[in-house]
């Protein structure tokens, strides 16, 4: 579970900066919807335990466990939970906790602008978990473009209001600079929806982090996200 040759799809090579040399790995291709699973947005857990069900069985291959408020423990089993649930055919991403993406046996780490710095994280998941970070301006993207992150993450797209104290909404010029400034990965986030997802992978997302609007009948939601998304 843990090698990279596990992973889904891989692109050209890319270069991942080591401590004084270049070492050429693969890149890897994400999935273009990537769910995210957020506790708050759940009456309880088994009701997201159910929805991260709906969304494999519905053909989503990569998912986020993202919980800002909860305490270690709880984390720890729910996100234990999701990996016996969902088995190995799904890949699993901690948000922000790098000892429980560890603890859990998660696929990778993502982590924000006021979490680990990228190379901390880096150092506590090692070399063959994911590790994502999320930017919010072409200065904070650049940045992470020096790390050796998997893949960056861009936004908030569109007004979002799951996400309290968001930052400012960049739009998809936002997403077009971005893709000017990295070969890596681009994951848009922030207010997507079926509506609106076509014209977020146009403008140079590879893939689209979603959590509002997979939270009503989410297999039925999530296959029509992949339909739109072809």
């Amino acid at each position: 579970m843990e090698g990279r040759a596990s992973r889904p799809v891989l692109q050209e090579q890319s270069e991942t900066r080591g401590a004084g040399s270049l070492q050429l790995i693969p890149m890897l291709q994400l999935p273009k919807l990537y769910p995210i699973l957020d506790p708050a947005c759940f009456s309880d857990a088994p009701g997201m335990f159910a929805a991260a069900e709906e969304l494999a069985a519905a053909g989503c291959t990569l998912l986020q466990y993202r919980d800002k408020h909860g305490n270690a423990r709880q984390m720890l089993a729910e996100a234990r939970e999701l990996r016996a649930r969902l088995g190995t055919s799904v890949k699993l991403i901690m948000n922000d906790r790098a000892e429980l993406c560890l603890l859990a046996q998660y696929d990778g780490l993502h982590v924000g602008q006021d979490d680990l710095p990228a190379e901390s994280a880096r150092l506590i998941i090692g070399a063959v978990r994911w590790l994502g970070v999320s930017t919010h301006n072409p200065e904070q993207l650049a940045e992470a473009d020096k790390t050796s992150a998997d893949y960056l993450a861009i936004g908030p797209i569109f007004a979002t209001a799951s996400k309290a104290n968001p930052d400012p909404v960049i739009g998809l010029e936002g997403v077009r600079r971005a893709r000017e400034l990295t070969r890596k990965p681009l994951v848009a986030i922030g207010g997507i929806t079926r509506a609106n997802a076509r014209s977020v992978i146009e403008a140079g997302a590879d893939a689209l982090a979603v959590i509002s609007d997979l939270l009503r009948a989410p297999g039925k939601s999530a296959e029509e996200f992949l339909r739109v998304l072809g």
